[in-house]
C-alpha cells in the first residue's frame, strides 16, 4: 500500500510543478512538504477527499467573492487565506482582508483563469478515481438510500401546491406526451447488469414475466415477434417462462458501485423484464422529447454541449446560474412523477406497470420503493429530467406573477436547459427556483450551484469568466501488470490528456507507468482506438505499407472486448436478430457475426497488437 502511496505521490508532485508553469507562479517547497508529508500521514484521502474539498472551498470563495473564516478548515492559514498554494491564491485573494481583488482590471482575464485551472487541476486530479471505499462510507451511503425512502413518509405537500403542480404539468405536457402510442414502442434489453443476474445473450431466453405487464406489453407480442404466427401452447420455451404476480416480483438488487473514496454510488439493477419494458418506454419520452419544438435544446438527454456552452458563456455575462443537486434520482415522488403523464392515460399505466415497487439491500432486507425509481431504471433519467424542468417552470411563473397558460409556460421554458440533474434557469431567479426544487423534495448542491460570481458549472464543463477550467482526472489507480487493461487504457488516456494541456512532465510519467508494462508506445493519431502518445517520440515503432489501404500502418496495443460462450437458439436467437436489424441504420454500432454463440463481458477489456495506420503529417497535438 506505501508503495502505491508513493506512485500517487509522484503524479500529484509532477502535477504541482506542471501547474506552476502553467500559471507562471513560483514552486514552493513549503507546497511541495504539504503534499509529502500530509499524503503519507492521511494517505491516500488526503488526495481523494481533503484535496477536493479544498478545491469545492476555492470554488465557493469565487462565487462569493472572498474567503469566508470558515473555508479551507483542513488547512493552515496565511492571515486570511491558505497557506497552502498560498502562491497562487495571493495573486486572486487579497491575503490581508480574504476578498477577491478586482482580477479583471488588476490582471488579464486568461492570466486569473490560468490561475484557477491550476489550483484546481492540483486539487481535483484524484477526485474520481474509483477505488472502494472503507466499509464504514458504503454503509453510511446504505443508510442513506433507505433514509430517503423513509423521507417520502413525510413529504406530502398542502393540497394547493399538489393542484399547481397537476395545472402546469397538463400544460406543459399534454401536448408534447400525448400522442404517444404503446403499439408504436419497441421493447429491448438494455446492455447493463440486471437482478437476475444473466449474460447478454441469456436475456432473450425469457424465464419470468410480470403479471401486470400483460395490459400493455403482452407477453405473446412483446417478447417474441409477432410475424413468428400463433404459438403453439406445447411449445418448450414459452412453458419456460413464469408469468407472476405483484407479491411473487423479484425486487431490484440494491448495489454500491464505486465513485469516489468519499463514497460509492448506489443503484437498484431492474430485472430483466422489467429493464425490457422500461428501454421501449424511455426511447420513445427521450425521442419525445428531444424532437418537439417545445422541449428540443432545452431538456436534452445525448447532448451535453447545449448545457456545457451555456455554461462557458454565463460565466462571463452572467445570464444564467448553474444549479446541480444531490441524490437527485432518489427524491423524485412517484405520485408526481406519473403525473406528468395524465394527458396520456396509457402511457402513464405502462409506465406504473413497468416500475419496481420493492427492493433488496445488500443485507438481504426488502424495502418498499416509495420514489418513483433509482439510477437502473432506464425511466429514472428522462422522468427526473421532466420533474425538475416542471418545477423550474412552475417557478418562473410564480416569480413573474404569470398565469398558468400555454404561452406563458412556452415563454418562461424559454431560459430553461435540464440535462439530468443538471440544471440552468435565469440567474435573476434563482433563488426562487432553489426555493421551489427544496419545496418539492429535491436537495440542492450548494457547493456545486452557482449563480452569482464568475465561476459556472455544468454537464463536466467547469468555466470562470468565459474560459474553460475544467480539470483532468485520474479514473483508475495505477496499473501493475497486463493483466489490469482498464487501468493501462485508462493511465494512457490521461497521460494524452495531460500532454495536450501542456503538463508534460506528469504526461511523462504517466506514460513511463504504461510502457513499462507493454514497452515503448508509438506515435498514433488522436482519433485512433490503439494506445499510443500523441506527440513523436524517439524510439522508431515497427513499420509497413498496406497496399489494400495504401496507407502506412505501425505495430500498437489495441484494447477490444472479451468474449465468453454465450450461445443462444429458436425465438430467442430470432428475437435478437430482429433488433439487430433495427440497429443497422447506426454505423456506429458495433458488429459480431457471432453474436448468438458468445456475448462480451461488461466492463472487461483485452489487449491485442494490431496493424494500425500511421499518423499524418498535421496530426501532432502541441
Amino acid at each position: 500500500m506505501k508503495s502505491q502511496i508513493n506512485d500517487y505521490l509522484e503524479v500529484a508532485q509532477a502535477i504541482y510543478y506542471d501547474a506552476c508553469a502553467q500559471c507562471t507562479a513560483k514552486v514552493s517547497e513549503r507546497d511541495l512538504l504539504t503534499l509529502r508529508s500530509r499524503t503519507s500521514k492521511e494517505g491516500l484521502s488526503f488526495l481523494t477527499i481533503l484535496l477536493p474539498s479544498f478545491a469545492a472551498d476555492f470554488e465557493k470563495s469565487l462565487r462569493d467573492g472572498r474567503i469566508d473564516s470558515k473555508s479551507f478548515l483542513n488547512f493552515k492559514k496565511f492571515r486570511a487565506i491558505p497557506a497552502f498554494l498560498s502562491g497562487m491564491l495571493s495573486r486572486i485573494f487579497d491575503p490581508e482582508t480574504g476578498r477577491i481583488y478586482d482580477v479583471y482590471n488588476l490582471n488579464p482575464p486568461d492570466f486569473v483563469a490560468s490561475l484557477i485551472r491550476s489550483v484546481r487541476q492540483i486539487c481535483l486530479a484524484f477526485k474520481k478515481i474509483k477505488l472502494s471505499c472503507t466499509p464504514n462510507r458504503v454503509q453510511a451511503s446504505l443508510d442513506g438510500f433507505v433514509a430517503n425512502e423513509r423521507s417520502f413518509s413525510t413529504f406530502p405537500l398542502p393540497k394547493e401546491a399538489s393542484v399547481e403542480f397537476s395545472t402546469v404539468s397538463s400544460v406543459l405536457w399534454g401536448n408534447i406526451l400525448g400522442d404517444l402510442r404503446l403499439d408504436t414502442f419497441t421493447p429491448r434489453h438494455g446492455p447493463g447488469a440486471t437482478a437476475d443476474r444473466i449474460s447478454v445473450n441469456q436475456k432473450f431466453v425469457l424465464r419470468r414475466w410480470h403479471d401486470r405487464l400483460e395490459p400493455y406489453f403482452p407477453l405473446l407480442d412483446s417478447v417474441y415477434p409477432a410475424s413468428c404466427g400463433e404459438f403453439d401452447k406445447s411449445n418448450e420455451e414459452l412453458n419456460r417462462v413464469s408469468v407472476v404476480y405483484s407479491d411473487q416480483e423479484q425486487p431490484v438488487k440494491v448495489t454500491p458501485v464505486p465513485k469516489t473514496l468519499k463514497g460509492p454510488r448506489i443503484i437498484a439493477i431492474e430485472p430483466v423484464c422489467m429493464q425490457f419494458v422500461q428501454q421501449a418506454i424511455a426511447r420513445a419520452i427521450v425521442s419525445c422529447l428531444e424532437t418537439h419544438p417545445s422541449t428540443s435544446g432545452h431538456i436534452n438527454f445525448r447532448d451535453q454541449s447545449v448545457n456545457q456552452r451555456l455554461a462557458l458563456d454565463s460565466s462571463r455575462d452572467g445570464r444564467l446560474a448553474t444549479i446541480d443537486l444531490s441524490d437527485a434520482s432518489d427524491r423524485v415522488p412517484v405520485g408526481y412523477a406519473l403525473e406528468m403523464f395524465q394527458s396520456n392515460p396509457d402511457l402513464k399505466d405502462a409506465i406504473e406497470s413497468c416500475r419496481s415497487t420493492r427492493a433488496k439491500l445488500p443485507n438481504g432486507v426488502v424495502i418498499p420503493v416509495r420514489k418513483f425509481a433509482s439510477m437502473g431504471s432506464a425511466l429514472c433519467f428522462p422522468v427526473e429530467a421532466m420533474y425538475f424542468y416542471t418545477i423550474c417552470v412552475m417557478a418562473l411563473l410564480k416569480e413573474n406573477c404569470l398565469p398558468v397558460s400555454y404561452r406563458n409556460v412556452y415563454h418562461v421554458s424559454r431560459n430553461v436547459y435540464v440535462y439530468g440533474d443538471d440544471i440552468l434557469v435565469p440567474t435573476k431567479h434563482a433563488v426562487a427556483v432553489l426555493n421551489y426544487l427544496t419545496k418539492y423534495n429535491c436537495k440542492v448542491n450548494s457547493k456545486k450551484t452557482f449563480f452569482t460570481g464568475k465561476f459556472r458549472e455544468s454537464c463536466g464543463v467547469d468555466a470562470f469568466n468565459g474560459t474553460q477550467v475544467t480539470p483532468a482526472y485520474i479514473n483508475q489507480p495505477p496499473p501493475r501488470t497486463r493483466r489490469e487493461v482498464r487501468g493501462i487504457v485508462s493511465w494512457c488516456a490521461v497521460a494524452r490528456n495531460f500532454y495536450s494541456r501542456g503538463y508534460v512532465r506528469t504526461a511523462s510519467i504517466l506514460f513511463s507507468r504504461v510502457e513499462s508494462i507493454l514497452g515503448p508506445l508509438p506515435w498514433v493519431p488522436d482519433t485512433s482506438s490503439a494506445l499510443g502518445r500523441n506527440h513523436p517520440w524517439n524510439l522508431d515503432p515497427r513499420k509497413r505499407w498496406n497496399p489494400d489501404t495504401q496507407t502506412l500502418e505501425i505495430k500498437a496495443w489495441v484494447p477490444g472486448p472479451v468474449y465468453r460462450t454465450d450461445q443462444i437458439g429458436g425465438y430467442a436467437a430470432l428475437s435478437k436478430s430482429l433488433r439487430k436489424l433495427e440497429d443497422l441504420s447506426d454505423l456506429s454500432a458495433p458488429r459480431d457475426e457471432k453474436h448468438l454463440e458468445r456475448s462480451a463481458l461488461h466492463g472487461e477489456v483485452a489487449l491485442k497488437r494490431r496493424w494500425v495506420p500511421a499518423p499524418l503529417a498535421g496530426e501532432l497535438i502541441l
